[in-house]
């Protein structure tokens, strides 16, 4: 009895048909938001003229740097909130907000 119950028993979820996967293209292509529009023609060009937090390449003396850029920020552009005016600054906390997180919200 028990095999001809699992016989009848047609799944619920129907398939269309075999998996088909697109190919993909891996080539290297420049990114839509790129300021440069090219690719480096290698890494250690790209590293030659890399920069975060300062010039990733060492300089000839331990005691100079080489300043590739500047890191002020652009007309416009903010690295701290505090810098923005003070309508866009945190709201600063009074001393029953202060006391309501460190206590958990526990009265």
């Amino acid at each position: 009895m028990r095999a001809s119950i699992v016989a009848r028993r047609t799944p619920l979820i129907k398939f269309l048909g075999k998996r088909v996967f697109p190919a993909a293209d891996h080539s290297p292509r420049v990114h839509s938001q790129d300021p440069h529009g090219s690719l480096p023609s290698s890494f250690v060009q790209y590293r030659l003229n890399a920069q975060q937090h300062g010039p990733l390449s060492a300089s000839s003396s331990a005691g100079s740097r080489r300043i590739t850029g500047s890191i002020a920020p652009a007309p416009g552009e903010f690295f701290s909130r505090n810098d923005l005016p003070p309508r866009y600054r945190y709201a600063p906390l009074d001393e029953l907000e202060m006391e309501a997180v460190n206590s958990g919200g526990a009265f």
